[in-house]
């Protein structure tokens, strides 16, 4: 039986539960990356810079769970010695979207006139994508459990974004319903440090939405006004009304 931490580094594919060790399910998941990531997007969409295109995946999906602009994957590019332009790479980031390997939300802004300000924040469609582009044993456990609420949040059927007032950012903005959540995600708050700054963020923020932190811990640091959810009862959960 896989154990949580499984899925935040093999992600969902349900196959790789039939694999006996990590070497083997790192093969499945690299030919199954070879496939679908670059084969059939290649020739589905007829990428002629091939190399551009694959350079391009490779940093997409290892920085999931981030905010960026097609100027910024554009700068990324140009210090890899290649040149391309924003419309080359948003016409490819379109190409992950629609063969649904990658998804991105907004970002809610409480004056709407500062929205044009602010890009998308990308997330893979499976934590697996990330893995596989990351040195030995160096996983992305931080940026792959904010990826696996987000996956898990879409199924529930929210309606996401990410939330910011003024210098605060929440990881999400979830509504359904007519209700509306606040949810920031950290793997750990067990530091002083770090559940002093996770919890700060939801300070002077509005009252009448239910404030929610979901951790990777084994220890309910709820507070009188922000529920804590654990990671292994998120995922067992139908909603986040329980």
């Amino acid at each position: 039986m896989r154990s949580v931490t499984d899925y935040l580094i093999y992600g969902g594919f349900p196959k790789t539960i039939e694999f006996p060790d990590k070497s083997s399910i790192l093969t499945y998941l690299n030919e199954l990356d070879e496939q679908i990531v670059r084969n059939d997007i290649i020739n589905r969409y007829h990428v002629r810079k091939v190399a551009l295109f694959e350079k391009l995946i490779n940093y997409v999906l290892r920085s999931n769970s981030r905010i960026f602009s097609a100027h910024s994957v554009m700068k990324y590019l140009k210090g890899q010695g290649m040149q391309s332009s924003v419309n080359t790479i948003m016409k490819y980031l379109g190409y992950l979207e629609e063969a649904y390997i990658i998804r991105s939300i907004p970002q809610y802004m409480t004056k709407a006139k500062r929205e044009l300000m602010f890009f998308p924040k990308v997330y893979d469609e499976d934590v697996a994508f990330n893995t596989i582009r990351q040195p030995e044993n160096r996983y992305d456990l931080t940026h792959n459990l904010e990826n696996v609420v987000y996956n898990e949040l879409v199924f529930m059927g929210y309606n996401l974004s990410v939330f910011r007032k003024d210098s605060q950012e929440i990881d999400f903005y979830a509504t359904k319903d007519g209700k509306s959540y606040l949810v920031q995600v950290a793997y750990s708050i067990a530091d002083e440090d770090t559940y002093n700054r996770e919890f700060a963020l939801f300070n002077k923020l509005d009252q009448s939405m239910r404030k929610i932190i979901i951790t990777n811990d084994d220890i309910d640091f709820s507070t009188s006004t922000v529920q804590h959810i654990m990671l292994k009862d998120f995922l067992s959960m139908k909603d986040l009304e329980g």
